[in-house]
């Protein structure tokens, strides 16, 4: 009988609790794999979408939370002076119920701006001008919503009729209601405000000038910041509180499974006495026993991590899939993902196996085969 041999049968001595013990692991590392999955897809569609709309550097004032505060849109005209600005444009974006929509993203962007560019028109068309209430759609809106050109979409008080449906190049923009600025502020009723400014500045810039550039505008707008446009995501308050709560709610679900492979394995321990004392008096040294156990507490967290992220892989599909989500987060079904949840699985059950290691390494050969 081979050493493996006598870890595998040890698991399956007991098949109905190693199933059990399986499915807390499973459990546990699902909830990793799509929570975890959510906040990555939220972060990469944002980090993809300031990518395609081909923005520098972004100006807010994210004290607010996930959505940032308003301001005046005057700031524009200030930081436009500014050295090393090309471009500079606004925007108005929140996050409201729209009809039978839980939640969609909502986008006033000032017309003539260049956040306007890389849409391409699949039906109908853009706006005449900045104060044609209208909307366009992304594809994916239109789909949530059930719309079409010449239907209309209600945002808060007012029904406004789709004009276009556009390709974004990017799921939140494709997921997302659009406006001209002016007619964002005149529905929501928040003239004069915005909570983004999108700057550009010269290609090939380094990033030393693009910092003294956040600086200066630090320097006009101090309630504000400026953020290089790849950085924003990663240093948002927002996101830093999203990213901390799926990994704190994580955190709770890998320690229900902690406990349950450490009462399985401490369950095997007590009843192999008997088998362990054989194997200490037939010349095993304590260090194997110790070994052994191990072996058999990292299989099953090996075991339930790999069943794990395959549920949690099904339900970012199936969250994905959801009307409230579907257009507004594309969930990050990763490799490097599924390996960071199979990895924690194996510590968990390694973690586990350290107390039960420990107890029989303790045993003495002779009281054991008494037992």
């Amino acid at each position: 009988m081979t050493f493996f041999t006598i870890v595998l049968r040890s698991l399956t001595r007991r098949p109905v609790r190693t199933c059990l013990t399986l499915v807390g692991i499973s459990i546990g590392i699902a909830a990793v794999v799509t929570l975890v999955g959510m906040a990555w897809g939220y972060e990469k569609g944002i980090g993809k979408q300031l990518d395609v709309v081909g923005v520098d550097v972004v100006v807010s004032n994210m004290s607010g939370g996930l959505m940032p505060k308003m301001f005046d849109e005057s700031l524009e005209e200030k930081v436009a002076k500014l050295p090393r600005v090309t471009e500079t444009t606004t925007v108005l974006m929140q996050m409201l119920s729209v009809e039978d929509a839980p939640i969609m993203m909502i986008s006033g962007r000032k017309w003539g701006g260049f956040t306007w560019d890389k849409m391409k028109v699949i039906d109908g068309r853009l706006p005449k001008d900045g104060h044609e209430k209208v909307v366009i759609l992304g594809k994916l809106a239109a789909e949530v919503l059930k719309k079409k050109v010449g239907d209309t979409v209600q945002i808060e008080a007012d029904e406004l009729a789709v004009v276009g449906i556009v390709d974004g190049q990017a799921m939140v923009e494709n997921g997302t209601i659009f406006l001209s600025l002016a007619v964002m502020q005149e529905v929501t009723g928040n003239p004069g405000k915005i909570n983004f400014l999108d700057i550009r500045v010269p290609p090939g810039t380094p990033k030393s000038e693009i910092d003294l550039l956040c600086q200066d505008v630090k320097v006009i707008f101090p309630e504000g910041r400026a953020m290089v446009a790849s950085e924003v995501v990663g240093t948002s308050q927002g996101f830093r509180v999203a990213r901390a709560m799926s990994w704190s709610t994580s955190l709770l679900a890998i320690i229900v499974g902690v406990l349950g492979v450490m009462n399985t394995m401490l369950m095997t321990v007590f009843e192999r006495t008997h088998e362990i004392g054989i194997l200490l008096a037939v010349g095993w040294r304590k260090r194997r026993i110790v070994y052994m156990v191990l072996c058999e507490s990292a299989l099953l967290g090996l075991l339930g991590g790999l069943v794990g992220a395959t549920l949690g892989a099904l339900g970012l599909v199936t969250l994905g899939a959801l009307p409230g989500v579907r257009g507004f987060v594309e969930p990050d079904i990763s490799l490097k993902l599924m390996l960071i949840s199979i990895a924690i699985a194996v510590v968990v059950g390694v973690i586990s196996g350290l107390y039960p290691a420990w107890r029989s390494s303790r045993l003495s050969p002779s009281l054991a085969l008494q037992s």
